[in-house]
């Protein structure tokens, strides 16, 4: 089984830090490989008409749009929120 995951977090989804797991908005899960690679095809079109920036690293979509930041204490600073978009066979199984 293959799930398509949306996590939202202040980083890029290939990063997948310790507990990345707690960023995730939705996920959605396939049988295949193909059926789960659609599906994603078919999220990054919609997210790419949502955010102003998308990037790709590996199979791993990042969007933003400059303007949505969320304040870290031990930085003392805004940070980017990004939203991720990627397929795994971790949540399914």
């Amino acid at each position: 089984m293959y799930s398509v995951v949306y996590m939202k977090a202040d980083y890029e989804p290939w990063y997948q830090f310790e507990e990345w797991q707690s960023h995730i908005l939705d996920s959605w899960s396939f049988q295949t490989e193909t059926e789960a690679q659609a599906f994603l095809e078919h999220k990054v079109e919609e997210f790419k008409e949502s955010y102003t920036f998308s990037k790709e690293k590996n199979g791993f979509y990042a969007f933003w749009d400059g303007k949505e930041v969320c304040y870290c204490e031990n930085c003392e600073e805004d940070l980017q929120l990004y939203h991720g978009l990627f397929i795994t066979s971790e949540l399914a199984e």
